[in-house]
């Protein structure tokens, strides 16, 4: 992928309003996501508008390491079609959260699936670096659920 490609997936990214965005080719896969911009105060917002919101090649990283070699980063995509919960119950805090530090087997999050509640399990050890869907979100076989380092 040349320079001229990620600048265009930028442009894109700025066009549409997206938050990120993802593309593979030929083996290649880059990442593009727009870091949150922290509100500035009224009486300087004329002051200090950015002429364009920074954007960053790099998603959220173990703050232990600074750097995400992506070839290790795991996504964890849903075996089914179905309804996923982050939380046990409405109001209860999620299963999991970015940056913490999960083991294999322990619940990531509960699918629905046909009235059925099933859990969905960490397929190995290590860090949550995105979470990919929101509570309540209807999600499809294979989609990223969670990105494991």
């Amino acid at each position: 992928m040349d320079l001229q490609a990620v600048k265009e997936l930028a442009q894109l990214l700025e066009e549409k309003g997206l938050t990120s965005i993802e593309v593979e080719q030929d083996g290649q896969r880059i990442c593009l996501k727009k870091e949150a911009v922290a509100p500035a105060p009224i009486a300087s917002v004329a002051a200090s508008i950015p002429a364009a919101a920074p954007v960053s090649a790099v998603s959220a990283a173990p703050e232990s390491s600074g750097v995400v070699n992506f070839n290790d980063v795991t996504e964890v995509k849903s075996p089914m079609v179905g309804t996923v919960y982050v939380a046990p119950s409405p109001g209860a805090d999620p299963f999991v959260q970015v940056g913490d530090k999960v083991k294999k087997g322990q619940v990531l999050c509960v699918i629905e699936a046909m009235k059925l509640m099933n859990e969905f399990t960490a397929p190995q050890s290590g860090e949550i670096v995105d979470i990919c869907v929101e509570d309540g979100q209807l999600v499809e076989y294979g989609q990223c659920l969670f990105k494991i380092f």
